[in-house]
């Protein structure tokens, strides 16, 4: 890719994010405390890939985590809560601003540093990170850059953990459009990823795990407001214990938690 074309790139995203940005009522940035427990101490076996993202973590009290695109700050107070020095980037300044005011909002004064920069390029020392965390990200990004920077930055035996949308099959590609649901914030660039592209991102570090969530199913009830309502949470486990036991399905899981290791 040209410096020209990531040039490109990166101005749609900004532009994409400050329209996020303008959506959020500041009114309603603190947390729930439900919500913000879940997070703190989940358990292995969770259904749920955030929650799941999170255990992957572990202890990361006086660590140092890189939260590679951290958008409005939502997991920022997490990992700020579990005791990790976080540095929290994202390209967009507009929210990285509404970020600051969420960490106000929830009384967070743990140490966070927020830096407005690039994914492709990040502006830390090599070798300077124990963990990126990143969720949703990559499926916004040049992958080859992202791993080169990923892999910079973190300290040997560190750790990346991303969340991604996968999408294998072109059966299930064609069928998921036809879902009358479109994100209003979606990007051109952004994609769903698929296994071959991660692990072709993987084949640089020393070791790679990959879980797969949310089956097509699930898809479908979480566009559809009747069943949304009641069997949400129920298709969710449903898909985990299927994904368990027929391994094979794994291939049309929708979202994939990804550990490295350098």
């Amino acid at each position: 890719m040209s410096t020209e074309e990531l040039q490109n790139w990166e101005r749609v995203e900004a532009e994409r994010s400050a329209s996020e940005a303008s959506q959020i009522n500041i009114e309603e940035l603190r947390s729930k405390e439900i919500n913000i427990q879940r997070y703190l101490d989940p358990p292995a076996d969770t259904w749920h890939p955030l929650e799941y993202s999170f255990h992957l973590l572990g202890d990361i009290r006086g660590k140092t985590v890189l939260e590679y695109g951290c958008g409005d700050g939502v997991n920022t107070v997490i990992l700020a809560l579990r005791g990790a020095k976080v540095k929290a980037i994202d390209i967009s300044p507009d929210l990285i601003d509404v970020a600051r005011k969420r960490l106000v909002a929830n009384e967070v004064t743990a140490d966070v540093e927020f830096i407005v920069g690039s994914a492709h390029d990040v502006p830390l020392p090599d070798d300077s990170v124990d963990i990126v965390f990143g969720m949703a990200i990559l499926h916004h990004l040049d992958l080859e850059l992202s791993a080169r920077e990923v892999k910079r930055v973190l300290r040997k035996g560190g750790r990346a953990i991303f969340r991604e949308p996968v999408r294998n099959s072109k059966v299930v590609q064609y069928l998921r459009r036809l879902i009358p649901y479109q994100s209003p914030d979606v990007s051109p660039f952004e994609r769903p990823l698929t296994d071959k592209e991660l692990a072709v991102y993987a084949s640089g570090f020393a070791s790679c795990h990959m879980k797969g969530f949310m089956l097509p199913t699930t898809d479908l009830v979480a566009v559809l407001p009747p069943l949304r309502k009641h069997f949400s949470r129920a298709a969710h486990k449903m898909d985990a214990a299927l994904l368990k036991n027929c391994r094979w399905l794994n291939y049309y899981a929708g979202v994939r938690v990804i550990e490295l290791v350098k």
